[in-house]
């Protein structure tokens, strides 16, 4: 329940400098008087212009920031004054104390909760979008709403002459349909947040399905390559085994046994072949040598019978001795060198003997042991190449595995998958509340419309209107009387007035029926304006049992003063020197 307990207002319209309060803690009926002072007081016309309607403007203005009326914010700051206007509004809600206090010239909007006041979003302005929507959260009213169910004023327009539009809209809050719309707009925003959220969670997934894609492209090159470098390993495996069993059809130890007995075999026979090539020096040398001793031998002995070769005389004694000394010399030289001819004969005949005979030349398939030498060098180095080529690790590989295990992300649909299922029971939601022909909102219309049309007919009835107002379930609203069809505008002045009472008295049942009570009602002049005796008696009576059976502080403002005696309390509103005041029951603290 939302209990309003007090209002004061300071420079605000014609209240001036000096604060005014109004206790609305009240549970009776109370008639708002005029007294118009600078007008001559009780006289003829005293009773306009003294700041009546300037309550419930000050309460709309504490409540919503706007009078009742159309009047600008700054217009509703005293003229006089010009400045330092301030509205403070009391009420409590759920047993949690509220005050509001606005105002303009300086601006301020404070917004206190059990007397802590609320931050505001931009104190600079006065005003706060976030505080009002805090305070219209808390109230669940809107500001059309409180003028046909709080705040009944002349001026405002009458529910039944608005545009059909502007009725559903009404109609449309008060029966809870709005809600359905809030909770459609509510629903619309959060539908759109999770849309958002499948778009950016689509988005995160693409842009990981492109990176991975890039890696898997990355991959694929690294695999292409470590292909090729696989293939290559093992045409190069292939080929060095091809070498090397080719290379080992040849005994290559063998082959170098064969080269060095080769070379024994060479070392011997040119010893051979220089020995024997030196004996057939030497045998000749020997042979001549056995002639010229032979020849020295014969010299000699034919020396005895040696005639002068041109005289044919017998040599003499000295020159046959002369000769003979030269023969034996040159004998002595022959045999010296027979001698020397012999030893050497034997002495390679010995070498020859002591080599003795050689086998067979060894055969070889190098030429040059040098070249059986560079085939082993080269059998071990292309067993060595096999086996650092075998030991060689694939380079790609644990580039392959760190990509495959540390940068291609894991895609995950789970949450774009429960994202969507989640929207489309959102837009099933959604249609649920905004089709006209939901369930729901059939249900709704059919509970309470027919609510309203029953207080309608009540109240219309104890007001003594016999006309039939029903709601049809369109939300159009039928007026007949007799089996005719009439318009608003067919009806009286004082009919209409009737009408306009019975209708937000039924609107504010519906409303405390479906949402919170409210215990402050003002009717402002509807009861003056061309209502017979008998409407206002009736109009009387239900407001009457309505503050005594429902506890209401009802403020009946009027220009009667008839209606003093048929009322509970008066609350009156003087004028003088241009500023109202009001009678005060609450102590008002400057």
């Amino acid at each position: 329940m939302i209990q309003i307990k007090d209002l004061t207002v300071k420079n605000f319209m014609s209240v001036g400098n000096q604060t005014q309060a109004v206790d609305f803690n009240r549970e009776n009926l109370t008639l708002v008087l005029g007294e118009n002072l600078d007008q001559g007081g009780d006289d003829s016309g005293s009773r306009n212009g003294t700041g009546k309607t300037t309550i419930i403007n000050a309460l709309s203005y504490a409540l919503y920031g706007k009078a009742l009326t159309n009047i600008r914010a700054n217009n509703l700051i005293n003229k006089t004054n010009s400045k330092g206007m301030l509205v403070t509004l009391h009420f409590e809600k759920n047993n949690v104390d509220y005050r509001i206090e606005r105002g303009r010239s300086p601006n301020v909007l404070k917004f206190f909760v059990n007397e802590q006041e609320q931050e505001l979003v931009d104190e600079s302005q006065g005003d706060s979008r976030q505080t009002q929507k805090d305070i219209d959260g808390l109230l669940d009213m809107s500001h059309d709403m409180f003028k046909h169910i709080v705040a009944l004023n002349t001026y405002t327009e009458p529910f039944l002459s608005m545009r059909v539009n502007d009725q559903r809209a009404i109609i449309e809050q008060l029966l809870g349909i709005t809600i359905l719309s809030e909770k459609a707009t509510a629903l619309k925003e959060t539908t759109r947040q999770t849309k958002d959220a499948i778009t950016e969670e689509t988005l995160k997934i693409e842009a990981i399905q492109t990176a991975n894609s890039k890696i898997e492209a990355s991959i694929s090159s690294l695999e292409g390559r470590q292909k090729a470098w696989l293939s290559k390993r093992t045409t190069d495996t292939i080929k060095l085994r091809e070498a090397i069993d080719e290379l080992e059809h040849l005994d290559i130890e063998s082959e170098l046994e064969s080269h060095e007995k080769l070379s024994n075999w060479t070392e011997h026979n040119n010893a051979i072949l220089a020995l024997r090539k030196e004996l057939g020096t030497l045998e000749p040398a020997l042979e001549r040598a056995g002639k010229s001793v032979a020849k020295a031998t014969k010299d000699i002995v034919d020396l005895d019978d040696a005639t002068c070769y041109t005289c044919g005389q017998e040599l003499h004694a000295d020159k046959k001795a002369e000769i003979a000394e030269r023969k034996t010399k040159e004998l002595d030289d022959a045999v010296a060198y027979q001698s020397e001819i012999d030893v050497k004969v034997k002495d390679v005949m010995a070498a020859l003997e002591e080599i003795g005979d050689i086998n067979g030349k060894p055969t070889t398939f190098y030429d040059a042991a040098k070249e059986a030498y560079e085939h082993r060098n080269n059998v071990e180095n292309l067993k060595q190449a096999l086996d650092n080529r075998a030991d060689e690790e694939d380079p790609y590989t644990a580039q392959i595995n760190d990509l495959n295990e540390t940068a291609i992300q894991k895609i995950n649909w789970g949450v774009v998958n429960e994202l969507t299922s989640f929207k489309e029971h959102q837009d099933f939601l959604l249609k649920l509340l905004t089709n006209k022909d939901s369930f729901i909102r059939k249900k709704i219309i059919d509970q309470n419309l027919a609510y309203l049309n029953n207080r309608l007919t009540y109240y219309l009835d104890k007001i003594g209107l016999p006309h039939q107002v029903v709601f049809q379930n369109d939300l159009t609203v039928e007026i007949t009387q007799l089996g005719q069809d009439l318009d608003f505008d067919n009806l009286s002045r004082g009919e209409r007035n009737r009408l306009i009472l019975g209708l937000s008295f039924a609107f504010r049942d519906v409303w405390e029926s479906l949402y919170q009570n409210i215990n402050l009602l003002f009717i402002d002049e509807l009861i003056d304006s061309g209502m017979d005796t008998a409407g206002v008696e009736n109009s009387l009576s239900i407001l009457k049992k309505m503050a005594r059976e429902r506890k209401k502080n009802i403020y009946l403002i009027s220009h009667k003063d008839e209606l003093i005696g048929r009322v509970n309390h008066v609350l009156r509103v003087v004028k003088e020197n241009g500023f109202t005041s009001y009678a005060n029951d609450l102590e008002v603290v400057e």
